[in-house]
């Protein structure tokens, strides 16, 4: 594999990870004993659906934790992506249930019980009684995680968001609508548990996005004009991984090496974004998510060709590196090798059902005003190129 880039390192740079990571195909089983190092109590079950809860899985899930001394007690169960109510009502069960740092969270499932149980497990342990609304990035009153959260293990079964690796939750409102972040470093999870069995029985479409949720992010997190050099190194090698294996995931669920690719490739991918933001695509999936209700990994997805294409001049041989990492091909320039890659990219996405254009997402085209102001933030000021309001707009325009 190519090397990544030279990146100037007279900033120096930072680079968090979680403090342990255990990867590999039926290892849920040692899911018990992991969460006995960071609590003695109880086990507080955060599930990402609820076929999840009614499987055999569970069940071994569960008497893992009974076999480490844990009592599991679900707390809850969420199917979309986690909304203000959803935090702070989970907050107020378990202040209920007088959780301590004796307790652990298990949270199972995508990125959105994922989120979920990060927000609540850092904010039930902070003196402030206020709601997550006053903790979020660029709303509410700005308040801080002051306190060390809950200990937190992450068991991620799509394969995609890279969740289970970050140090934020993503959270959202539709009434003032927005997407935004509770950030802290002490939010990463303290266990991370990836095992690529979990992704068999996901159904096709959540294959397909959120393997191509984990692609925009070693794409973005590689090009975004806050890479550093591990980041860098961790997405190309995900990004090799992931390309090859989404469409095999998609067609042959049970596939174990695809399975273990995506899930590799996604925890790689969380690693990278956590460490050097995204870009664009990101930032217009944040707003597809509140003003038209498109989920954040199909939102990506339709969004990744978009943003490569309008990013493609500003760094032609950041692509073209890429290109080289994920296959052999000899071209005879950067610029074939980024074109090949944009072009791969967006054969892809159609391979595995993703629309094209804004409108065969329900976007109504006077909803582009309202997606150009909500797509400013964290995300978007990580691209590659600055893109203004109008810029911005009409890329928006010739999508829909």
């Amino acid at each position: 594999m190519p090397a990544p880039p030279t990146l100037s390192l007279s900033a120096g740079y930072d680079f968090l990870p979680p403090p342990r990571i255990v990867f590999g195909w039926g290892r849920r089983r040692e899911v018990g004993a992991i969460a006995r190092t960071l609590g003695d109590r109880r086990a507080f079950l955060v599930l990402g659906s609820r076929t999840l809860a009614g499987s055999g899985v569970m069940q071994e899930i569960e008497q893992s934790l009974y076999d480490a001394g844990l009592q599991p007690l679900q707390a809850t169960t969420i199917s979309r992506e986690p909304e203000i109510d959803d935090v702070d009502h989970l907050v107020r069960w378990l202040r209920e249930e007088h959780a301590t740092r004796d307790d652990v969270l298990v949270a199972i499932g995508g990125g959105s019980a994922i989120d979920l149980a990060k927000a609540a497990g850092a904010l039930v342990t902070q003196p402030s009684s206020a709601g997550v609304t006053d903790y979020l990035e660029g709303v509410g009153r700005g308040l801080a995680i002051r306190e060390p959260p809950l200990g937190l293990v992450a068991v991620p079964t799509t394969g995609g968001t890279g969740s289970e690796a970050t140090k934020n939750a993503v959270i959202s409102s539709f009434d003032p609508p927005f997407k935004k972040s509770l950030r802290s470093e002490r939010m990463l999870p303290r266990a991370v548990l990836v095992d690529p069995e979990l992704a068999v029985t996901a159904p096709k479409s959540v294959t397909a996005a959120s393997g191509l949720d984990a692609i925009t992010q070693c794409i973005e997190s590689y090009i975004s004009r806050r890479a550093k050099p591990i980041p860098q190194a961790l997405a190309a090698a995900g990004l090799r991984r992931a390309v090859p294996a989404l469409r095999e995931a998609v067609e042959e669920p049970a596939s174990r090496p695809a399975r273990e690719a995506m899930a590799h490739a996604a925890l790689l991918s969380g690693m990278a974004l956590a460490n050097s933001g995204l870009g664009m695509a990101h930032g217009v999936a944040a707003a597809l998510g509140v003003h038209a209700h498109v989920a954040h990994g199909l939102a990506c997805a339709v969004m990744l060709p978009i943003a490569l294409r309008t990013n493609l001049p500003a760094c032609t041989s950041e692509l073209a590196e890429l290109a080289r990492a994920v296959w052999d091909d000899h071209w005879p320039s950067a610029t074939a090798a980024a074109d090949a890659l944009v072009a791969r990219i967006d054969e892809l996405c159609r391979a595995v059902g993703v629309p094209q254009r804004l409108r065969d997402l329900g976007v109504a085209r006077e909803q582009i005003p309202a997606l150009v102001a909500g797509a400013h933030g964290n995300s978007l000021d990580g691209n590659p190129i600055t893109l203004g309001d109008d810029q911005l707009n009409d890329i928006l325009q010739g999508c829909w």
